[in-house]
């Protein structure tokens, strides 16, 4: 996809293929998102963006969908 980079977040509190779901659902709403796959071994999810997205924001999109976001690894 031209434009678009990929950030890779470490969330906790997934459990399960409907947590993943959830953090899928929750992240995909954001504005400049174009694709979302969570790792559930890895407790990531890997977020593809056509324009930069602030931690601040991952980090109320998890919280609202009731999951801890940690951190931006990359």
């Amino acid at each position: 996809m031209f434009g678009a980079k990929k950030q890779i977040l470490k969330v906790e509190g997934m459990m399960c293929a409907h947590c993943a779901a959830h953090v899928e659902e929750a992240l995909s709403k954001l504005d400049g998102v174009k694709g979302v796959k969570v790792d559930l071994d890895k407790k990531t999810a890997t977020v593809k963006v056509s324009k930069e997205i602030d931690k601040e924001t991952y980090a109320k999109a998890i919280t609202e969908a009731g999951y801890k976001f940690v951190e931006v690894l990359e």
